[in-house]
């Protein structure tokens, strides 16, 4: 398992849905403009800033959350596609 150091947390992404809720299918082109959703799969323990504040941690492990399209970096382990994203590049959390 990875474990996300000082700011960062892990994010499993979610395949984009190919439909509305009302049946439109959607083209590829507005597939990408639809915002990235994952589900949390890990947090740092202390999200602290260059200055020595701490911030609180807002999400936590299985949340669905919605994070900027170029956020964070790709890695894959175990043949599984994780996204490693700073906690402020997290814009909204999917109730």
């Amino acid at each position: 398992m990875i474990t996300p150091l000082n700011g960062y947390c892990v994010i499993k992404p979610l395949e984009a849905e190919d439909k509305t809720e009302s049946g439109l299918v959607l083209s590829e082109d507005a597939k990408e403009q639809t915002p990235y959703e994952g589900e949390v799969i890990a947090v740092a323990s202390q999200n602290m800033t260059s200055n020595g504040t701490m911030l609180p941690i807002e999400v936590s492990v299985g949340q669905r959350v919605l994070f900027g399209r170029f956020a964070g970096e790709i890695v894959k382990v175990d043949d599984i596609e994780y996204k490693i994203v700073e906690l402020s590049a997290i814009h909204a959390i999917v109730k």
